[in-house]
């Protein structure tokens, strides 16, 4: 599995008893981790033994430190050296699982250095790699058309294509149609369709709409809630009790990576994995992905077509 990571960052955490704004606040505990939504993928599937190879722009001091820790890791890479400089994210997680998220903006990217990120991605997928990602921001000035552009060498091979992102991009790669899979959480997804989602029904109607250009999936976190699944078959949630969380960043990335990886399972199975990576990642400091031994699939309960007048609070 190629996934691409347009805007990756060097994730720096920092663990706090409580934030207090405007106040000096000491940290208990410090993270370092290569980031990125794509990035954050390809780690998941490498620790459960999972073919990827993470492609990326690549730059700058904070772009070497990514570059060491995905290879001390093991993560087949694939960087794409460019004249910016890789960004770096703040995460403060206190102790009671509340998260702030600080994202510095990404470096620009030229037309020729996303030719070379397209063409990466073409040696790739013609080495025999099954199938695409496209995850995550896009950096200022970079055009959205750069996914569908995407999408067209993962369909002239045959191989399925997954988005997950926001905003515009998202709604132009969704209007193309072709994708294997989109995965918004409720918030990219009221976003998409404008306007406010508050019951499963409501997730529904505005999911089955992402289909209607052709798309095969929605896969549709939310958060402490679970997740909801939609295909043209039907319409499942999943989730499990609630988990006192340790870092929420990269919980959805695991979510989506646990849908890749029970790729030749029935959809409720996967939606299952899913979600069980999901909750795994939440309990885990900093970006940190979950191995095998964090799984807890049995803790995951999935309903086949959910009450379309349930609040997705009552979750």
């Amino acid at each position: 599995m190629i996934t691409v990571t347009l805007n990756p960052s060097l994730d720096r955490t920092l663990d706090v008893e409580g934030l207090e704004v405007g106040e000096v606040n000491r940290a208990v505990g410090t993270h370092l981790d290569a980031g990125g939504k794509g990035i954050n993928v390809s780690r998941g599937l490498h620790q459960h033994g999972l073919p990827t190879v993470a492609v990326f722009p690549l730059g700058g001091p904070d772009g070497q430190v990514l570059a060491s820790e995905l290879a001390a890791s093991g993560v087949p890479v694939r960087p794409v050296p460019i004249a910016g400089s890789t960004r770096s994210n703040i995460t403060i997680a206190d102790s009671r699982g509340i998260t702030t998220k600080i994202n510095a903006p990404g470096a620009a990217l030229s037309a020729a250095e996303l030719d070379a990120v397209c063409d990466a991605v073409a040696e790739e997928l013609d080495r025999g790699a099954r199938g695409v990602v496209a995850a995550g921001s896009l950096p200022d000035g970079v055009p959205s058309t750069i996914l569908t552009r995407l999408a067209r060498l993962a369909a002239e091979r045959g191989v399925p294509y997954a988005v997950d992102t926001s905003g515009a991009p998202l709604a132009e790669a969704v209007a193309a149609g072709g994708l294997a899979v989109v995965k918004p959480n409720d918030d990219e997804l009221a976003e998409l369709v404008g306007r406010e989602l508050s019951t499963v029904g409501d997730v529904l109607e505005a999911a089955r709409e992402v289909l209607a250009p052709g798309n095969d999936a929605v896969l549709v976190s939310l958060g402490a809630h679970g997740a909801l699944l939609v295909t043209d078959a039907g319409s499942w949630w999943a989730g499990g009790p609630r988990l006192v969380a340790v870092s929420t960043v990269g919980a959805g990335d695991s979510t989506l990576a646990g849908w890749l990886a029970a790729e030749r399972s029935p959809a409720p199975e996967r939606l299952r994995t899913a979600v069980a990576w999901g909750r795994a990642a939440v309990l885990l400091p900093g970006t940190e992905m979950p191995r095998p031994e964090h799984l807890d699939l049995a803790s995951v309960r999935v309903v086949h077509e959910p009450d379309p007048a349930r609040a997705l609070k009552e979750l």
